[in-house]
């Protein structure tokens, strides 16, 4: 090779999924399914070669139920990308972005009625405590984040939750710091930003009311409607086109001897005056 004039290829990866298994896999790894039978032979190949005793976690996955659903991803990836992240207990994140910062406000939701206050709100904060670890690095959200936990009045608690948070962390690849609660229930997380974070709008403007979150009353529309049909009925002449088309298709003679585009096209007419009209007198009729 060292004689050689000709550009050569030194070491190329066999695939995406290998690399991933390179970056990825540890002792931690329990089961990896594989839905495909080529990459399920690729990847067990690979994990006998650089972990020969952790090939037998490498199985094919052969249910009917779309693997996806079957292991819950699909669920997770939509919940990567709108505002609300569902928890355990009937509670849920509110994450927004901003361009300083991200904000996670923790919601309590319906609670639990069988235990105390105190203890039920720290249970809650574990649980979302638990999401954030996983949305921060499901969403790779860098640089400064606030986390709005509930209240508690405890210092055990917050001590606790401190550290559980701290414990959750741990798993982070990416450069972290975690700052304990403040006396208003905010905790302070740090974290390297690797890439730009997954934010994807899943909101779209409403076409009634342009975003406004207002439509025109019914009054209002009551008198747009009325104006149209006169519009359609004086101006547009669509009753006086109806009958006329009408008559024309009615005429044996003149569909018998039109050519097949003409008498389409009278029907098409047709149709779309009647529909027109239909429209109409439906909204008017809803209005009341």
């Amino acid at each position: 090779m060292a004689k050689s004039k000709a550009v050569q290829l030194l070491f190329t990866e066999y695939s995406k999924t290998t690399t991933i298994l390179r970056d990825l896999l540890n002792d931690s790894f329990s089961n990896i399914y594989v839905n495909n039978e080529t990459i399920y032979e690729e990847i067990r190949k690979y994990i006998s070669l650089i972990s020969p005793e952790q090939e037998k976690i490498v199985k094919f996955y052969k249910d009917k139920t779309p693997i996806f659903d079957h292991f819950e991803v699909t669920r997770q990836i939509k919940s990567s990308f709108g505002k609300v992240v569902p928890i355990k207990q009937g509670a849920y994140l509110v994450i927004e972005h901003t361009e300083a910062l991200h904000v996670i406000d923790v919601n309590s939701g319906i609670r639990n009625k069988n235990k105390e206050q105190e203890q039920n709100t720290f249970d809650v904060n574990c649980n979302a405590a638990e999401e954030i670890a996983r949305q921060l690095r499901l969403r790779d959200m860098g640089g400064i984040v606030i986390v709005d936990f509930i209240d508690m009045e405890s210092n055990e608690h917050r001590n606790a939750l401190y550290k559980k948070m701290t414990e959750l962390m741990e798993t982070d690849r990416a450069k972290h710091n975690v700052l304990p609660l403040t006396k208003f229930g905010l905790m302070q997380i740090t974290r390297q930003r690797v890439r730009p974070a997954t934010e994807i709008n899943t909101m779209e403007v409403c076409p009634v009311c342009n975003g406004t979150g207002k439509i025109s009353s019914s009054v209002v529309i009551d008198e747009a409607i009325e104006r149209r049909l006169a519009y359609y009925v004086n101006e547009k002449k669509l009753t006086d086109e109806i009958d006329r088309v009408n008559k024309k298709l009615s005429n044996e003679s003149f569909v018998a001897k039109a050519p097949a585009a003409v008498v389409e096209a009278e029907r098409a007419k047709l149709a779309s005056a009647k529909e027109k009209l239909e429209a109409t007198i439906a909204a008017l009729a809803k209005l009341g």
